[in-house]
């Protein structure tokens, strides 16, 4: 990641959304003064973590690529979004 200090059209380019990338700029053009530093800092955090999850997917891939098994710690959820797809088909979901 740059070290480059954040500002608002680095945060737009790190959405990587254009729609995304919209939503921040409303929402910082129509923020009263005294909100703009929150609003600032919210979005600040959450490019920084797209880009964190760009890099992780990217680590992902060069391992896979590799052969070897994807880093970090996995955890299996196959029991858990079993119990959730029941608990739906029993409320009638399809």
């Amino acid at each position: 990641m740059s070290n480059e200090p954040w500002t608002i059209e680095r945060i737009r380019d790190a959405l990587g959304n254009p729609d995304l990338a919209q939503r921040f700029l409303s929402e910082i053009n129509k923020a009263p003064a005294h909100q703009l530093l929150a609003v600032f800092a919210r979005w600040e955090r959450i490019a920084k973590d797209i880009l964190a999850a760009v890099e992780r997917g990217r680590e992902i891939t060069a391992a896979e690529a590799r052969g070897e098994q994807a880093p970090g710690e996995w955890i299996d959820g196959t029991s858990r979004l079993q119990v959730a797809r029941e608990r739906f088909r029993s409320q009638g979901a399809a």
